[in-house]
């Protein structure tokens, strides 16, 4: 921008496609700047805004003036703009909710409508001239007003809309708009320091003395700090301000996200392979856009290879980015770069605190940090100056999120190095489809990792036949006889043992032992799963719960049977098996509360744990040596998945489990259960072969035309009453079939799926149909999708029925 400006751009953070130009008053065009946010007027409301840069003159009159200028320094790079732009774009999302989703959340200012009691409803309330409910309305907003949002969750009941504006008509209560402040803001902390000038000629009395001795030997000193040296020093802080002879002020602290401190390391002696894919990757270093897949069998190194690249990144003063696939695998990697490049190093991610989301991101922005780790949403760092973006774990669908701005982080780490002109560095022991596929069509440059580290073979894997088992009762069924030999023997040498199963939870399928009813959420079209811990059944997808001595809801019978199996009846099971062996177990009910995670993963490194049960999170990139047994329960979970990448996933998650066996000195060995032995995605996993696997599988994608030889669209369409739902998807069936026979290319190119229900027809109380929109071409496809939405008129933020737009879905349920 030039130094003075009369308009920009601007992106507002509402559901709107538009940029809109504002003028700036005169005072502010010196410090307006991309990346800031502003306070500007939007028809009746003030709301925050994102300054994108120039905008054209113009001489259309009536221009609206910015409010207020939000930002000292801009809060993102001018050089992410033309990211968040395609994003926007391709995505078909607004662009100041992109933007919004990128930074740190509570942060901007919104305006809010509260409503207050007025002098008349006061009286009413004193004469008790008003209705019951009413009063009650009037009683409340006595004490204090309250946001016209919160007022039925405030008084635990529904408030028709129609008696808030007879009330208001009536006198009794007035609106007003308020800013609503932000509810992250940076962290503060009072400090103390001399003024020498100032200081006495004498002596002062003792805590006073001390204060004055302890800011002078450290410069500047923090008042809790203070504190331990002088208790009393809160008592004499402004006496000794007033006199002159200090100055007391704020600084910004950062609140610190990581765990305990870790000891630095020295780079190890790497292999020859490792060398050669380094050297391979660091010729490119700062010459432009790259596009590398390192596929490395698990032990290979990646991650070795990962801290060898970004200390050549650094060395040439370039920054690093690196993606894990969840936020469990942040805390491991996080230490290694950690005890790598020290303090350099920040996290990104959506388990820390607002607060300390917003540090990291400051500091960053700061350029503080040229290394930056984290999940999907790390994506948005501001870096500048990147050199090198890494994907870990590439294949993971947790790089796609499913709610509000569904994007994918692996497919727009591409992007972004591609307008940064930096180094996109994919890894994974079981690469996609896609990134294969892309290999072959010299997108990418492949690069690979054919051996462990320190040349350990690849764990044996034995096949249990379940079919041969379906006549046994109890827990034979799922601890057959081979692995709970091979249990035995492990716990015996003192080694440690993983077993997987892909659910958690006691009870998949409660079901009523009188009627055959299934216990069933109120809310979804799912069964509830028991959690025995918790006593209660709990619904999966909305958190809709029953206590665990709840009745049948069809008969009232209270007989319920626990059929079905999860993570916890495995524990419960185990540790009745094997009540020497300490057992614990990582899901998502268990590493839920901060410092969870990492306190089960220091425990497994120290062998305070004989026997690890987990969901895929410890299928994930964990580095566990002294597991030499791997057992998986049931390997066919994901196969009946109504979805064409259920094979694609099953082989993913059985290679990636599989392969945390044996890292260490000693051999190791899987035990995989299954009921389709014959099954080429569990036989390709079982003999170690990508290659087996993708060969099938890319011939059925094929002659399917499924991805990667065609793009998806999904159009989700939600609403809660049954039938609008349903009347509203039929209508926009219809908008596609006339859109596509309007149009030769749409005709030869398009294909449309649906509509239909969605296999989960129910989720939180919305009933839930799909279409897909299908074609070879990702122009013709985006061209129909904007056409139904921009002239055809498809609503997406209607009410009652909403319609999202998924663009290249993994979640087809």
């Amino acid at each position: 921008m030039t130094d003075k400006t009369p308009y920009i751009e601007v992106a507002v953070t509402l559901p709107v496609f538009n940029t809109y130009t504002y003028a700036v008053p005169e005072p502010m065009q010196e410090i307006i700047a991309p990346g800031k946010r502003v306070l500007v007027p939007f028809g009746k409301r003030k709301i925050t805004g994102y300054v994108l840069g120039n905008a054209k003159n113009s001489d259309i009159t009536g221009i609206k003036e910015i409010i207020e200028i939000l930002d000292e320094i801009p809060l993102f790079p001018s050089s992410m703009i033309p990211f968040f732009k395609w994003l926007s774009d391709y995505y078909i999302h607004p662009l100041g909710e992109v933007i919004k989703e990128a930074l740190p959340g509570g942060i901007n200012l919104n305006e809010c409508i509260s409503v207050h009691i007025t002098e008349c409803g006061a009286q009413w309330l004193d004469q008790n001239k008003a209705t019951t409910l009413e009063n009650e309305i009037l009683c409340f907003l006595s004490s204090d007003a309250c946001r016209l949002t919160d007022l039925s969750k405030k008084l635990c009941r529904e408030i028709p809309g129609s008696m808030i504006s007879r009330m208001e008509r009536n006198g009794l209560i007035c609106r007003k708009r308020e800013i609503q402040k932000p509810v992250t803001r940076q962290k503060t902390e009072r400090y103390v320091a001399c003024l020498p000038s100032r200081m006495p000629d004498i002596t002062l009395s003792g805590p006073k003395q001390k204060i004055l001795e302890s800011a002078s030997e450290y410069g500047k000193i923090s008042v809790a700090e203070l504190k331990k040296i002088v208790p009393t020093a809160a008592s004499h802080i402004r006496k000794l301000e007033e006199d002159g002879l200090i100055s007391v002020f704020d600084e910004p602290v950062y609140r610190d996200p990581f765990g305990e401190s870790v000891s630095p390391d020295h780079p190890p002696k790497l292999t020859l392979d490792q060398q050669h894919v380094v050297s391979n990757v660091v010729k490119n270093l700062g010459n432009g856009f790259e596009t590398f897949l390192l596929a490395g069998v698990t032990g290979s190194g990646k991650t070795e290879v990962y801290m060898h690249i970004a200390a050549e990144a650094i060395q040439k003063n370039l920054s690093v980015l690196v993606l894990v696939p969840e936020i469990a695998l942040v805390s491991e990697i996080e230490r290694r770069f950690r005890a790598r490049f020290g303090e350099c190093v920040a996290v990104l991610h959506s388990g820390l605190s607002a607060g300390e989301r917003l540090d990291q991101w400051i500091r960053i922005s700061n350029r503080q940090c040229p290394v930056v780790i984290g999940a999907r949403s790390a994506l948005f760092a501001p870096l500048t100056d990147i050199g090198l973006i890494v994907v870990d774990e590439e294949h993971d669908t947790s790089y796609k999120q499913e709610s509000r701005f569904r994007y994918n982080a692996r497919d727009m780490a591409i992007i972004r190095a591609r307008l940064e002109g930096a180094i996109a560095l994919l890894g994974s022991a079981t690469p996609s489809i896609q990134s294969v596929h892309n290999i072959t069509n010299k997108k990418f440059n492949e690069l690979s990792l054919q051996n462990r580290v320190f040349l350990q073979d690849m764990p044996d894997i034995h096949v249990v036949d379940l079919r041969k088992h379906k006549d046994f009762r109890g827990t034979r069924r799922f601890i057959t006889v081979d692995l709970h030999k091979a249990i035995t023997e492990t716990l015996d040498r003192k080694e440690q043992v993983l077993l997987f199963l892909n659910r958690r939870g006691f009870a998949s399928y409660p079901v009523c032992a009188a009627c055959g009813e299934a216990i069933k959420c109120r809310y979804c079209d799912i069964t509830l799963t028991l959690h025995q811990k918790a006593g209660a059944y709990k619904c999966h997808l909305c958190g809709y719960s029953l206590p665990s001595t709840a009745a049948c809801g069809n008969c009232g019978s209270t007989s319920i049977k626990r059929l079905g199996m999860g993570t916890e009846k495995i524990e419960s099971t185990v540790k009745g098996l094997f009540p020497e062996a300490r057992v614990a177990r990582m899901d998502r009910d268990t590493v839920s509360q901060k410092g969870s995670l990492v306190k089960l993963l220091k425990g497994l490194r120290n062998h305070e744990i004989d026997i690890l049960i987990g969901t895929q999170m410890v299928a994930k990139g964990h580095d566990f040596p002294n597991i030499t047994l791997v057992g998986i329960i049931c390997a066919d979970l994901s196969l009946s998945f109504p979805d064409f990448r259920a094979g694609e996933l099953t082989f993913q998650v059985l290679a990636q489990v599989a392969g945390r066996a044996g890292r260490g000195s000693r051999p190791g060995r899987v035990i995989l259960q299954t009921y389709n032995p014959d099954h080429f995605s569990i036989s390709a996993a079982t003999e170690h072969d990508f290659m087996k696997f993708y060969n099938q599988e890319i011939a059925f994608r094929k002659a399917f035309k499924y991805p990667p030889f065609s793009r998806i669209i999904q159009l989700k369409i939600s609403g809660r009453d049954r039938e609008k739902t349903r009347d509203q998807t039929a209508e926009i069936g219809r908008m596609c079939d006339r859109l596509k026979k309007e149009n030769t290319d749409f005709q030869q190119w398009i294909d449309i799926l649906g509509p239909i229900e969605a296999p989960l027809s129910k989720v939180a109380n919305r009933y839930r149909w799909q279409v897909l929109v299908k074609s070879e071409s990702v122009d013709l496809l985006h061209r129909f999708v904007r056409s139904l939405i921009f002239e055809n008129g498809l609503h997406l933020s209607g009410s009652p029925v909403k319609v999202a737009v998924d663009v290249d879905p993994f979640f087809m349920m």
